[in-house]
């Protein structure tokens, strides 16, 4: 298939594109910072219709849209705006240029995010605060809930205007899917597997707040093999939960991080010293302290199988190719 990847030099992009290569797909990454690959890749400011890129549109098979500003950063008012418009002006630009293809691609699947969903937490898995949130029957979250910190309304309010901007094109011909992901874990640097594994190394791997939230969570080949599926399933359209089907609380995410790396004790992180910590590091606690207890029940439904759906087994796998790389 000819495959192009909008947003596509960060991690994740790299990692997919890495992936649809080595199985022969031909893949042409945009980056506003283009480096050489073993990939095509042209340069692109995710603002402007240029022909050097919507040229291709008429004989791509498949748009990935990966763009986005990293929200590992401090949600003040300059950052907000970029992680907004980050997200929000390449996917109305897609759109627009889809619309205008004499031969448009036949699937577009645009990223989102698995904290679209309401907070679900609780020491019970079984209580109704706890309940799992699925592509059928999950809560969405309000951008508008005084119950939680603004910067959890903020990541809301992303997801629904990334969405928005997403369905707002009328594209009869081109079947529209919304990755709605959770944490990819993956070896490669730079990533939050080396970032949380770079505490639990350090004797800091311990429960992060009150440890019942729950993470949600996908290994990086489950995540290139749903997209391979996704990419031959024409059944499927809409959001699509990309995550394990094993969401877990905190602490027992934690401890089974520490088992992988044989680290035998990790020190616990309060609330109060993660908000402290969270202003030197220039970043935010909702990325640690939300719960997000996403599942996907769109992909188990359509007899996808993952090769890595429990976390410990999965954070065996990624500690071991991090000590071979």
């Amino acid at each position: 298939m000819r495959i192009l990847i909008p947003g596509g030099s960060g991690q994740i992009g790299t990692i997919l594109a890495r992936h649809l290569h080595a199985a022969r797909h031909e893949v042409t990454v945009l980056s506003r910072n283009p480096k050489p690959a073993a990939w095509r890749t042209l340069p692109w400011d995710g603002q402007t219709l240029a022909p050097a890129w919507t040229s291709l549109l008429d004989r791509i098979d498949a748009v990935i849209h990966l763009s986005g500003r990293s929200v590992n950063c401090r949600y003040d008012a300059a950052h907000r705006k970029e992680i907004i418009d980050s997200r929000v002006v390449p996917t109305l630009l897609l759109g627009r240029a889809i619309a205008q293809s004499a031969n448009p691609p036949a699937l577009w699947m645009n990223a989102s995010t698995s904290t679209f969903y309401r907070d679900a937490r609780g020491p019970d898995p079984n209580s109704q605060q706890a309940q799992p949130n699925d592509e059928f029957t999950g809560e969405l979250a309000s951008s508008n809930d005084p119950s939680v910190p603004d910067t959890w309304n903020f990541s809301i309010d992303v997801a629904q205007r990334w969405e928005e901007a997403f369905y707002s094109s009328s594209l009869p011909r081109t079947r529209k899917i919304a990755l709605r992901s959770s944490m990819t874990m993956s070896p490669d640097p730079g990533g939050v597997f080396q970032v949380l594994s770079k505490l639990v190394r350090a004797g800091l791997g311990g429960t992060q707040g009150p440890g019942d939230q729950y993470v949600s969570w996908i290994h990086d080949r489950d995540y290139c093999r749903a997209i391979d599926f996704l990419l031959a399933e024409p059944a499927i359209t809409g959001p699509v939960n990309l995550t394990a089907p094993h969401p877990l609380h905190n602490r027992d995410f934690m401890r089974a991080l520490r088992r992988a790396w044989r680290v035998p004790i990790g020190l616990p992180a309060a609330t109060w010293m993660l908000e402290i910590g969270a202003v030197f590091l220039r970043t935010e606690t909702e990325l640690i302290l939300k719960s997000r207890r996403a599942v996907p029940t769109l992909l188990e439904r359509h007899n996808f199988t993952f090769d890595h759906p429990s976390w410990p087994e999965a954070a065996l796998d990624l500690v071991t190719r991090s000590r071979s790389a």
